[in-house]
């Protein structure tokens, strides 16, 4: 996956929010909360970092290519950073921000969810 594919699959989620911020990084949010940081990897390589559940947190920290994502998981956050992309994991990786952007607007007042839309089966 590009950082643009990465732009073009986030705004397709409802009720998301795109900024260029920290460092130039591509960062998405739902209702003004982080669930998709595109950057912080080495220069030549895409890096892409999303928020996780435990489970998958603790899954995906030992899975070649993944890693704890840094800044965010060293303050008990659990946020994970592809960073070695192959093209046969962007189903994987899709399905990992679409998780990422239920978690983050999950952690949205009740009311803010009915607002944007959001949760409301």
């Amino acid at each position: 996956m590009t950082y643009q594919e990465l732009n073009e699959f986030c705004r397709s989620l409802p009720a998301t929010s795109y900024v260029i911020q920290w460092g130039g990084s591509h960062v998405w949010k739902v209702g003004g909360k982080v669930f998709a940081i595109g950057g912080w990897g080495k220069a030549d390589k895409p890096a892409f970092t999303f928020k996780t559940s435990e489970l998958n947190f603790y899954f995906l920290s030992d899975q070649p290519g993944y890693r704890p994502a840094p800044y965010l998981a060293s303050r008990g956050m659990k946020w994970i950073q592809q960073f070695e992309v192959r093209g046969s994991e962007d189903d994987e990786l899709k399905y990992y921000l679409k998780e990422s952007h239920r978690i983050a607007s999950l952690s949205l007042t009740k009311k803010r969810q009915k607002e944007l839309g959001l949760n409301q089966d």
